[in-house]
């Protein structure tokens, strides 16, 4: 997985030679090389519940950052110029679960593209796509609290130094509204592949572990009826895209040996 963060983080910041997990930060860092000042790359990193693509977009992230201190020496860490913005922010509360039509199908299908706010998704990329200038304020988006099963407000801030925005979700290569005029406002795509075999093994444990499941059988049972669900809708309805990262199970990418995230190991292809 290292070889292919590498090569993506070479291509974006403009270097080579490196592991993956380097290359995918290298990947934005070439491209954003070439980027005007006032204006940010936006990169939007997809996948199917279980596929990793949380764990590859803060990895890339913090690699951005890290190539980004080496190089600009004095910088203050409190002025990344990567931000990791992950969607599950935009989770609808369970407050607005509950005002739905069918609130116990909407609660049981929670993490399906209906439950989130994906409006609010979009006018966040699109007020990152205004151009910077002595006037740009801080923007800020929602983090999602996993012990209080909400999202909370305002809990992300994106100051005007962030020129790299690394988003990371379910959805964001859907070809679906408002997902897809959200895609459509990214400089980049990048899709995490996975089998639904591997996913589910990887849902399966972290239910369990996350107390959302008391066995096995429970947790697959809520894997296949909701998370897969969605899996097959994501894929079903993918848009092009300009990476394609490919995961595998064989252990190389464990959360002991990453840091962050699910543990998996992962292939890039250009797609």
């Amino acid at each position: 997985m290292d070889e292919q963060v590498d090569r993506l983080v070479a291509q974006t910041w403009g270097t080579s030679s490196v592991p993956l997990a380097d290359q995918l930060a290298n990947r934005a860092v070439g491209k954003f090389q070439d980027v005007p000042r006032s204006k940010r790359y936006l990169i939007a990193v997809s996948g199917i519940p279980g596929s990793g693509k949380t764990t590859l977009a803060a990895i890339v992230s913090n690699r951005l950052n890290e190539l980004y201190a080496r190089q600009s020496p004095g910088i203050a860490p409190s002025n990344p110029i990567a931000a990791f913005i992950p969607m599950d922010g935009y989770h609808l509360s369970r407050e607005q679960l509950d005002a739905m039509p069918d609130p116990l199908s909407a609660h049981a299908r929670r993490g399906a593209a209906f439950t989130f706010d994906g409006h609010s998704f979009l006018s966040l990329v699109k007020e990152l796509r205004e151009p910077l200038c002595p006037e740009t304020r801080t923007l800020f988006a929602p983090s999602f609290d996993h012990a209080m099963k909400d999202p909370v407000a305002n809990d992300i801030a994106i100051r005007p130094s962030v020129r790299l925005a690394i988003f990371e979700g379910n959805y964001l290569s859907l070809s679906k509204t408002p997902w897809k005029e959200a895609a459509e406002l990214m400089d980049e795509l990048w899709f995490v592949r996975v089998s639904f075999e591997v996913a589910r093994s990887r849902l399966v444990h972290r239910h369990i572990k996350a107390g959302l499941a008391k066995n096995e059988e429970e947790a697959g049972k809520r894997a296949d009826e909701n998370d897969l669900v969605n899996g097959k809708e994501i894929v079903e309805n993918r848009l092009d895209v300009h990476e394609m990262i490919l995961s595998n199970d064989d252990g190389s990418w464990a959360p002991e040996r990453q840091g962050v995230g699910d543990g998996k190991d992962v292939r890039s292809e250009k797609y």
